[in-house]
């Protein structure tokens, strides 16, 4: 869609390629969330409720990039603050379906869960880190604006 002088391309990747790199981010955090909780029993809940994290957190950025981008001023700190609140939105929402998981699994193991807020910032700070792994591949991300 083109908004200015800048046309935005949708973005598309297949759906294997999304599962098999949200499925091995939730095996590989999982395992460590497991131990943390007590142990690789933990580990198919666990794995679970980062997959929320990983594949949800896909689909939040999807939203952004495919659906409210293309409607946004061509103005980068206007594209910065929608994206942030994006995914300070996502990361309560997210974090809210990883805790209604959790207390539907999990039988008696307490987790500790982040303020509704907390939630948010923390999602912004994964989506910072995933994106400067991007950066650092030279792919389109946050920070250079191409993605």
């Amino acid at each position: 869609m083109q908004h200015g002088d800048i046309t935005w391309q949708p973005y598309h990747e297949p759906l294997s390629t999304t599962l098999l790199r949200t499925g091995a981010i939730a095996l590989v955090v999982g395992a460590v969330l497991a131990l943390r909780l007590g142990g690789m029993a933990y580990w198919p809940i666990a794995m679970l409720l980062v997959l929320w994290l990983s594949l949800g957190g896909h689909w939040i950025e999807i939203l952004f990039l495919n659906f409210l981008r293309p409607h946004l001023p061509v103005v980068y700190p206007v594209q910065i603050a929608v994206r942030i609140s994006i995914w300070f939105l996502g990361g309560i929402v997210l974090v809210l379906a990883m805790k209604l998981t959790a207390m539907t699994l999990a039988q008696h193991r307490p987790i500790h869960w982040p303020a509704w807020w907390g939630a948010g910032l923390a999602f912004i700070g994964i989506e910072l880190i995933a994106h400067l792994v991007l950066q650092f591949r030279r792919r389109p991300n946050f920070y250079n604006g191409r993605g």
